[in-house]
């Protein structure tokens, strides 16, 4: 008999009230939630509600070797973003409503020319306040993009400036002999098979790449000048700048090829400032997925490498 009671006692503490008014309050909590729910997928998703806070800072990441195609990631690598898909998290940013300015993080050395320009244009074309910030390095193509940005902070140390283009050629004719590889290229024109490496490149071919190179160095320097021109000491950017040399944070600000020298706290403090708000917003990531810790540690030791030989006649900045 007790428990029978205890039961019963049981059954009734959790049974609902038989008023048919608690059963329309239930529905209508129940398609609140459903509303609430349809309307921020509708806006853009949870993210967006930091816009009746104010908004957010939205960082993209350029890290590593510039690329015009991705490398998934694998088991064997840990992938690495190609300029499409960064210029792709560029334009989220800009059509974002809680995205009030963006925030460039560069820690590059450079890389593809095809991927530098994609990257810039996308920054040209984004009406929000942008800012770049360089880490660690933002050399050749890795400051050919922040030329897309209002405003440059930078680390006091990283590394910049390597303004330039370059071609590799690989010459193994020598190794070929000694394992007895032969080869016999059979081609239409005279120029078909240039850069291979199976030879020594003739004259001819080096002055056709080399105008290849110049053409490619001549709209670098251009895109600056139109970025940066009324900002520059000339006579330091034409003596000191010009023939490719690595620069300090420090050097470049100098020569005014950065705005600022401060942290990435500073490059969020301007970013929310030149989207008109006084204190410091938060950030949101606008790259699809960010690296394993892994990743982030081998991007870094890659980075630091400056110069990197490549196979082929492969246009680079």
């Amino acid at each position: 008999m007790a428990k029978k009671q205890i039961s019963e006692r049981r059954r009734a503490a959790i049974e609902l009230p038989s008023s048919p008014l608690w059963g329309w309050a239930l529905v209508a909590l129940m398609a609140l939630f459903i509303i609430a729910g349809i309307f921020l997928i509708a806006t853009g998703g949870i993210a967006d509600a930091r816009a009746l806070g104010g908004g957010c800072v939205g960082v993209v990441r350029v890290e590593g070797e510039i690329l015009a195609e991705s490398v998934p990631e694998s088991f064997f690598d840990i992938g690495v973003a190609g300029s499409e898909q960064i210029a792709d998290s560029i334009k989220k940013a800009d059509e974002r409503s809680d995205v009030k300015s963006i925030l460039l993080i560069i820690d590059s050395p450079g890389g593809s020319t095809i991927g530098s320009r994609e990257i810039y244009t996308a920054l040209k074309e984004s009406d929000k306040p942008k800012v770049a910030y360089f880490r660690q390095m933002a050399a050749s193509g890795g400051y050919y993009v922040a030329m897309g940005t209002d405003y440059i902070v930078s680390e006091p140390d990283a590394l910049t400036g390597s303004i330039g283009a370059r071609m590799s050629l690989m010459q193994l004719s020598g190794l070929f002999e000694k394992l007895g590889y032969n080869e016999t290229i059979i081609k239409t024109g005279e120029m078909k098979d240039i850069g291979n490496p199976g030879r020594d490149a003739s004259d001819e071919e080096i002055a056709i790449l080399q105008s290849i190179v110049d053409e490619s160095f001549d709209e670098f320097k251009q895109v600056i000048l139109e970025n940066r021109g009324s900002r520059l000491n000339m006579d330091a950017f034409e003596g000191k700048v010009l023939d490719a040399r690595i620069l300090s944070g420090r050097q470049a600000y100098d020569i005014g090829m950065v705005d600022e020298i401060g942290p990435k706290k500073r490059a969020i403090e301007k970013a929310s400032q030149m989207a008109g708000f006084d204190e410091a917003l938060e950030v949101c990531e606008m790259n699809e997925k960010d690296q394993s810790f892994f990743g982030q540690m081998l991007t870094q030791a890659l980075s630091s490498l400056v110069a990197k030989e490549k196979v082929g006649a492969k246009l680079q900045y």
